[in-house]
């Protein structure tokens, strides 16, 4: 139909049109090849992660094996776990890690594979950054962190500040010596950070973790109208005057549970590393400061509860005046002492404490061989309202006042005589089981958390 000339003609184009068929398909044969490879190395990348950071599943998974879910603390009930960052903030031994450890296997539901324990000591950020970390946690579907004892990582409050702001996804829960002072470090938290505090048990927990008995925590309103009433209903489970003595001696840290004859040694290991590790790292300690204030500590723990002459300590301790309420203020911080304000009298840190005293009892059975049994009972009291949250203080009349409350502390022949020309006041009176009028049992003060 087509004469030579005109077929002729008509080849360049039919070749064209084939080579651009060719052309087509070898580029979508190279495009699929690049999505196939691409599909391949990108599995290949996150299985290379995983094996990387292996190390830390493995360490997670060994802590996970042994949390047991039989007894939680109630203040997690006041925990908004919801919000982006939280910190954990405690004496050493009081269950952070087990409260976090807790909260990642139970408390996570199907999330669980999303979450991710570290320790900050651990010999992983030896190597790497906490920030990339949570990166590579990130990348691989987490969601969740947890961070054990912060403090121990160098820049955490601006590496935990980068994780904030760069991962508006991530959840981060970290736990921090008592001694932290969360909003003050390098970087800005104050606005990221919503902080919590874990104290030791209250002797409600304790008859709890023990399995003597469940019973509500109490205002101290509820104690003053209704202590008979609370008396009769623990008495139907238990006497609380045996293990209220045991309580005392050592019931107030969790780690108990890992054998009552080397409880009072692990104690003094406590103070130890909180003095050593703690306040080295946070307060700047070298190894001489360490012992002075391990000293101290030591000094106010024979006297204890007292009124102190700051002077007297600063001889004693050849030191200034400034460094003795420095030093007394951070064991305060560590929650190693309780100090109590005189009334009327505001808060400062180079402002002398009406009085002094130990943390806890326990501590006063660490370091002391025969504590003396008065001592013990304000100990108790004293910092059983703290732990509580109340605000207290040092009246003229009567050991403690909160709010318009005076309270006076005693064996269980104790009268009111010290304030009962006050309009409201309550006898805390140890060695009895069950109270009359305003004179209550001290073991019910250890219901108030």
């Amino acid at each position: 139909m087509f004469s030579e000339e005109e077929r002729t003609s008509f080849e360049p184009i039919s070749n064209f049109a084939i080579e651009n068929q060719q052309h087509k398909y070898l580029i979508s044969l190279i495009s699929l090849r690049y999505v196939v490879l691409k599909q391949h190395y990108f599995t290949n990348f996150v299985v290379l992660k995983q094996h990387f950071m292996e190390p830390l599943l493995a360490f997670q998974d060994v802590l996970l094996g042994s949390v047991e879910n039989r007894f939680s603390r109630e203040s997690v009930a006041k925990i908004r776990w919801n919000d982006k960052m939280i910190g954990i903030r405690g004496p050493r031994g009081a269950g952070k890690t087990t409260l976090i450890l807790q909260r990642l296997k139970f408390g996570l539901g199907d999330q669980r594979e999303k979450g991710l324990y570290v320790t900050a000591d651990h010999t992983w950020f030896y190597t790497h950054s906490l920030l990339d970390t949570a990166m590579d946690w990130w990348k691989q579907g987490g969601r969740v962190l947890f961070i054990d004892e912060v403090h121990k990582y160098p820049h955490w409050s601006r590496e935990l500040k980068n994780i904030y702001d760069g991962l508006p996804g991530m959840k981060v829960i970290f736990s921090a010596s008592s001694a932290l002072d969360i909003y003050r470090g390098e970087a800005d938290l104050s606005r990221r950070v919503v902080s919590y505090s874990l104290p030791g048990l209250s002797f409600r927990e304790y008859l709890q973790f023990t399995e003597r008995g469940t019973f509500p925590a109490m205002s101290l309103d509820d104690i003053r109208a209704h202590h008979r009433e609370v008396s009769r209903s623990v008495l139907e489970k238990v006497q609380p005057l045996p293990d209220f003595r045991h309580y005392l001696r050592q019931g107030y840290l969790p780690i108990f549970t890992e054998g009552e004859e080397s409880y009072l040694p692990r104690l003094e290991q406590v103070i130890n590393t909180t003095l050593e590790a703690d306040l080295a790292t946070l307060a700047s300690y070298n190894a001489g400061t360490a012992a002075r204030v391990k000293k101290l500590l030591g000094v106010i723990a024979e006297s204890a509860p007292f009124k102190p002459n700051i002077s007297a300590l600063a001889d004693k301790m050849g030191l200034h005046r400034d460094k003795i309420y420095e030093f007394i203020y951070q064991l305060e911080d560590a929650r190693l002492l309780n100090l109590l304000s005189a009334e009327g009298k505001g808060v400062s840190r180079l402002q002398k404490p009406e009085k002094i005293y130990l943390e806890n009892t326990n501590l006063a059975y660490a370091m002391q061989a025969s504590p003396d049994m008065g001592n013990l009972r304000e100990t108790f009291l004293m910092g059983q309202l703290v732990n509580a949250g109340l605000s207290v203080t040092a009246p003229t009349q009567g050991d403690f006042k909160v709010g318009d409350l005076f309270i006076e502390v005693g064996g269980k022949s104790k009268n009111a005589g010290q304030v009962k020309g006050e309009a409201s006041y309550l006898v805390a009176a140890d060695d009895i089981e069950m109270g009359v009028g305003s004179k209550v049992p001290l073991w019910m003060f250890g219901f108030l958390y």
